[in-house]
């Protein structure tokens, strides 16, 4: 055997290695939910990375593509160039960030790799199109003991722990203990503040939700689908509840279940409002309207048995692929199928928050509760949420349609980001969808009267009203990512403070 042969099986070997690695990350993402093989396959990953001197890129690359091809495959059902791209371009920024470790005394790599790659982590949750924040280290780790960071760093804090704690493992025997054991001791001490620290209290008020899914085939498309027959599931099982003398305070309704030129001129606003008056209850249903030819609103709007929209939150991030086309001209030229999604949603501007009527009939008065509401694709960026507790949300209504999409991917890393969002902001989440999941989440991130795909059914169920803040609704992500980076800076710059050190002492 050659040598050039002997490196090619080298280079086979260790790119084989690496997508393992990545795939165990992988298969602890939902809904395989294996948590531990995140850690397992981080420390793995950590240890190629150290020793493939000269190849660390083919190893962050190579684990990368483990990590995302089976990670996003939901976007497949958008767009499969758009999802083939991404999978790479993440893939590509973590054999970035392998080559920036592997600059690094080895003495340093320890902090320097989960700082690096978690500093990658936090520009995918922004960039490219604003983000695309699933398959991340901390859906993955949401089922564990580590979920309760959430409260204090959000994502960035709990997929920085998890991959510090892979690092510390993979690492510790090349580590000097003047540089383990702070990090030891971080780590603990971070642990302790997250159980200890505030998650929110209860008002003493109560909510007493119907949440309705109205069933139907998944793997479908809107252009594709008839409206009416989408409503006319959601009237039948809220019918339902009126036939069981149920008397919920709120009933809510999934995303764009209504799709209307103008709704408040609609047979079904008449019908919405009718059904409010038989079961003494307001309504947040989820609508889409038309502005022009080109473009319409993504809405969920508050509804009671007057028949008006008493008040309305307008979708802030928008689908890429999905609810817009970026790019639409070049994309048009090159002759990818625009078409589709034929027009674009026009972005919100609003405050994430719905001021829900406390008794029927009132509208919005003094008599009024906040909720903070996140739609569909917002419930990933904990930003959104964010916004809507500070602004007074009681609880988190998070109405979503995945209909689109076939298998349980994206239908389970949701349920996934509204637990992390239900423990960084110490609120209930309420999850909606017309085929699944609906849900309930409780402030500690433990699921409740989780529906089956397809499926018509309503789930009901008392919720307390909260108030307070999460450390992370007070500091949200900007800190923790300054702190990354100025950890990998001390990473780089450590050995020569030391060696200065040392020097010094010499002379001395």
């Amino acid at each position: 055997m050659t040598f050039a042969s002997e490196s090619r099986e080298s280079r086979r070997s260790l790119a084989v290695r690496a997508v393992a690695a990545g795939a165990l990350i992988a298969l602890a993402l939902p809904p395989w939910g294996w948590w531990p093989l995140a850690v397992v396959g981080l420390a793995w990953w950590t240890r190629l990375e150290h020793r493939a001197e000269g190849r660390r890129f083919l190893v962050g690359f190579g684990a990368g593509l483990g990590w995302f091809l089976p990670g996003l495959a939901w976007m497949w059902f958008l767009t499969a160039p758009g999802y083939l791209i991404a999978a790479v371009l993440f893939a590509l920024l973590h054999g970035a960030a392998s080559v920036i470790v592997g600059r690094v005394p080895s003495r340093w790599r320890m902090i320097a790799g989960p700082s690096a790659h978690v500093l990658v982590e936090s520009l995918r949750l922004a960039f490219p199109f604003g983000g695309v924040p699933l398959a991340t280290i901390a859906i993955a780790q949401i089922a564990g003991p580590l979920a309760t960071l959430a409260r204090v760093g959000g994502v960035i804090l709990l997929s920085w722990f998890t991959w510090q704690l892979a690092s510390l493992i993979a690492l510790r025997s090349i580590t000097p203990r003047t540089i383990r054991r702070p990090v030891v001791l971080a780590l603990i001490a971070l642990l302790v503040v997250s159980r200890l620290a505030p998650d929110g209290d209860d008002t003493g008020e109560t909510l007493n939700v119907a949440a309705v899914q109205g069933g139907g085939p998944q793997g479908t498309r809107a252009i594709d689908t008839d409206p009416r027959k989408v409503v006319e599931r959601h009237l039948e099982a809220t019918r339902s509840l009126v036939d069981s003398g149920a008397a919920p305070d709120l009933v809510v309704w999934p995303e764009n279940v209504i799709d209307v030129p103008e709704f408040e001129r609609s047979r079904e606003v008449n019908e919405i409002a009718r059904l409010s008056s038989e079961l003494g209850a307001p309504f947040l249903v989820g609508i889409t309207e038309d502005v022009d030819t080109e473009s319409f609103t993504n809405a969920q709007v508050v509804v009671d048995s007057s028949a008006t929209v008493l008040d309305r939150y307008d979708k802030v991030r928008r689908v890429p692929f999905g609810e817009y086309m970026p790019l639409r001209g070049l994309l048009r030229s090159l002759g990818a199928p625009v078409d589709l999604v034929p027009r674009d949603a026009v972005a919100g501007t609003g405050t994430a928050i719905l001021a829900v009527p406390a008794d029927i009939g009132q509208g919005v008065s003094e008599s009024t509760r906040r909720a903070a509401v996140v739609i569909s694709w917002e419930v990933f960026f904990g930003g959104r949420a964010r916004e809507g507790v500070k602004a007074g949300g009681g609880y988190i209504v998070n109405p979503t349609n995945g209909s689109s999409y076939t298998w349980t991917i994206l239908q389970t890393q949701q349920i996934a980001s509204s637990r992390l969002r239900a423990i960084e902001t110490g609120r209930w989440v309420v999850q909606v969808a017309p085929t699944g999941f609906s849900a309930f989440v409780d402030p500690k991130g433990r699921v409740h009267d989780r529906t089956a795909v397809s499926e018509q059914k309503v789930i009901t169920r008392e919720i307390e009203i909260r108030r307070g803040r999460t450390i992370y609704v007070n500091t949200g992500d900007g800190p923790w990512i300054v702190a990354l980076g100025c950890l990998l800076v001390l990473a780089v710059v450590g050995e020569r403070i030391r060696s200065r050190s040392s020097r010094s002492s010499d002379r001395r």
